[in-house]
């Protein structure tokens, strides 16, 4: 007796689908899985055996052997343990063959017969969907991430015997693109289940209205708004060098308020990531903002950038996107923060394993803040009694490599007593305000690049301009080159920051209105860069 099932399985963020198929026949009693399978997928055999013994579904005494296809890729996670029980009660008759073609199973087992939630529904069923195949099967949990994909008939369960039941239904009734199947009468399990919450996002309301911290709530600090804004606007990375309590982790939150909202393919492309993450991920398609990962200054190398036995994206991938908050940048290991330099030039992160490669997404906007000394008060010599051995220490943990990847750095100074303690709010310097200001300068930079053939749906922000697309928009005048020729001599610019910094004048001048990057944009972008030699060990 032979039977086969449609499952999905995951490399990376890449899906593709597979074939479980079963085979019983005589021979010593048992289950044997081949496949060239993890440590996880072997054990399945152990919980599909005890799970159908207390679902009162009794096995032969027979010998089932298992592959699931294709064998060249290697297969990990526990979505196959739902397929491949399927395949044994397809192989025993009690599921017959025409009731799964064209359906996608996927689920993990629990030794009682549950069907319990796994990590990556989402890109599961998209390539469901692409393949063409009619329905999906998953666990009732993952249901409403399940959701979110439209044109293909869902169904949630709960138990090995619902699994039966929703393969021998004949009475199906098409739902709303997006929504769950169910049968005349019977209610979807899953629809009372309560809103998730999704840490580590801002939401906007239906009016548009962003749902935390505000720019109007931060006192002073005109100067480092303008250079939040053009960071917003640009895609740009940004460095925020202050003393505590000057109010850097607060703009920093207050960013997500001024981002533009993703487009679709953004959405789709956060939430697969969070989904394959075990994340909740529902909140990108439904009016969520754009992800904001803020980890800690003793994150790992693994966590910060993904990997493990089993990899997982880490956290440049989840800010994927949006904004990557590194708070007390100094505090960070150095090892670890060099760790950023490729994923900040390639935009994805490359985890190499004898299981293959492994690939994600990591196109996010950095954001760091650091005290400029260990005491967090220099240069000010009435306050800070660092030594320039002392702060030159505390600063050589950030690799001049890091710091030239930078293009906007922002000096937040002490807030004055009259500027903390005004009620009245400042024109421009809510988030309203903002946000409106770098919508528009988005609107220039799409309208600029879908003007050209060879930067049309390849480029969104000027961030993202290579040599050729500085060289036909960021076209200097004889004065501004000449102007820019003493900037690049007197800061001793790289080729790298050089370029970083004609992108930033693009955006100012984005900002302004401009047409042609002048003299005004340049002076800014150059005051915006670190400045070094100010403090020991940035020379």
């Amino acid at each position: 007796m032979y039977s086969t099932i449609i499952t999905g399985g995951l490399h990376g963020l890449d899906c593709y689908l597979a074939r479980v198929e079963v085979d019983c026949s005589r021979g010593l009693p048992g289950i044997e899985m081949v496949g060239l399978l993890g440590s996880e997928v072997k054990e399945a055999r152990e919980r599909i055996r005890v799970a159908l013994r207390n679902a009162d579904i009794a096995l032969p005494p027979m010998r089932i052997t298992v592959n699931i296809s294709p064998a060249s890729l290697h297969k990990a996670g526990t979505f196959y343990d739902l397929p491949v029980a399927a395949g044994i009660l397809a192989a025993q008759g009690l599921i017959l063959p025409e009731e799964v073609e064209r359906v996608m199973i996927a689920g993990e087992l629990g030794l009682n017969g549950d069907v319990r939630p796994v990590r990556g529904i989402l890109p599961l069923v998209l390539e469901a969907r692409r393949e063409g195949l009619e329905r999906c099967i998953v666990p009732a949990e993952n249901l409403e991430e399940a959701r979110l994909v439209e044109g293909i008939r869902l169904r949630g369960i709960r138990s090995l015997g619902e699994l039966i039941g929703a393969l021998q239904e004949k009475a199906e009734r098409t739902p709303s693109p997006g929504g769950p199947l169910a049968l005349p009468g019977q209610e979807y399990p899953g629809q009372n289940y309560p809103k998730l919450a999704y840490p580590g996002r801002k939401r906007f309301t239906s009016e548009g209205s962003f749902q935390g911290p505000d720019f109007g709530e931060i006192r002073g600090q005109e100067g480092a708004k303008r250079a939040a804004a053009a960071a917003a606007a640009g895609f740009h990375h940004m460095l925020m060098i202050g003393p505590p309590g000057a109010g850097k982790t607060m703009l920093a939150r207050c960013l997500p308020s001024i981002l533009p909202p993703m487009s679709e393919e953004e959405r789709l492309e956060t939430a697969s990531i969070y989904s394959v993450a075990g994340l909740p991920a529902g909140g990108f398609l439904s009016g969520g903002g754009r992800p904001f990962v803020a980890p800690h200054h003793t994150v790992t190398g693994r966590a910060l950038t993904g990997g493990g036995q089993v990899p997982r994206p880490g956290a440049v991938s989840l800010a994927h996107r949006g904004v990557l908050f590194l708070d007390e940048l100094a505090e960070f290991k150095r090892a670890t923060l060099d760790l950023l330099r490729q994923p900040l030039e390639e935009k994805q992160v490359r985890i190499l394993r004898s299981s293959g490669t492994y690939c994600y997404p990591a196109d996010f906007m950095l954001v760091a803040a650091m005290n400029p000394c260990p005491c967090g008060y220099y240069p000010d010599r009435n306050r800070c009694r660092c030594t320039p051995g002392q702060v030159a220490r505390y600063l050589s943990g950030i690799s001049g490599p890091i710091l030239d990847r930078m293009d906007l750095c922002a000096e937040m100074e002490r807030v004055e007593f009259g500027a903390l303690m005004s009620r009245e709010k400042e024109t421009g310097t809510d988030s309203a305000a903002l946000r409106a200001a770098v919508q528009e300068a988005r609107q220039r930079q799409e309208r600029r690049f879908l003007s050209d053939p060879m930067t049309q749906g390849k480029i969104r922000y000027n961030s993202q301009m290579g040599q050729r697309e500085l060289n036909r928009f960021c076209a200097l005048g004889e004065e501004e080159q000449r102007f820019l020729e003493r900037i690049f001599e007197k800061l001793g610019l790289t080729a790298r920051s050089c370029h970083r910094l004609l992108r930033v004048a693009r955006t100012l001048a984005d900002l302004d209105g401009a047409e042609r990057i002048g003299k005004t944009q340049l002076s800014e972008a150059a005051c915006l860069r670190l400045p070094v030699g100010k403090y020991p060990g940035t020379a």
